[in-house]
């Protein structure tokens, strides 16, 4: 397995002697998951943190109506998970999907926390992880409370240029929160 995209990604926030990302990389299993495999269920205890090593996955919760509506996107060199459940150990409230055949490095949250008290870099190295997806998130939030869809839909083509390689677009659509119908107007405005 080539870890050197990981290491890569990981050097960007902090410096490891190689001692250190030896203890890291025996830390992780690597897991082939197939297209529309469940990784994590809504209901299940979350105790695994994902790196997209190669593929895409997607977290999203069902709503009363049976709804997916999507939360994220990851893709080559994403973190994902249902951190609500990760970090409190109540039930998960998404679930976590392969959007194609991928291959992932998982990091159970036991061995995060004997990495953060070996390797205590890594606390810096996943806060600032966690501060990057806050910040995503607040500027959604604002995005989709502020701008109508077409404005959304072209942002979303910026900030994510390779997902829409990636993703059906009736699942963009639920991430940007309207219809497929809706969506397919929009780019159809847009060309």
């Amino acid at each position: 397995m080539d870890y050197s995209s990981l290491l890569q990604h990981v050097a960007k926030h902090i410096q490891l002697e190689k001692s250190e990302s030896d203890y890291f990389l025996s830390l992780l299993s690597v897991k082939e998951v197939r297209r529309k495999e469940v990784l994590l269920q809504e209901g299940q205890h979350c105790t695994i943190i994902n790196y997209v090593q190669q593929g895409a996955l997607r977290a999203y919760y069902r709503d009363k109506e049976g709804n997916q509506n999507i939360i994220m996107f990851a893709l080559s060199d994403w973190w994902v998970t249902d951190m609500y459940s990760f970090t409190s150990g109540k039930p998960s409230m998404l679930t976590v999907d392969a959007l194609e055949d991928s291959v992932i490095l998982q990091l159970q949250k036991v061995d995060l926390e004997k990495l953060y008290q070996q390797v205590p870099k890594f606390e810096r190295f996943f806060r600032i992880i966690m501060q990057n997806a806050y910040v995503r998130e607040q500027l959604r939030i604002i995005e989709n409370l502020s701008k109508p869809a077409e404005e959304r839909y072209k942002s979303f083509l910026v900030k994510y240029p390779l997902v829409v390689q990636h993703v059906p677009l009736k699942q963009i659509a639920s991430y940007l929160g309207i219809t497929p119908e809706f969506l397919s107007v929009i780019r159809k405005k847009s060309k």
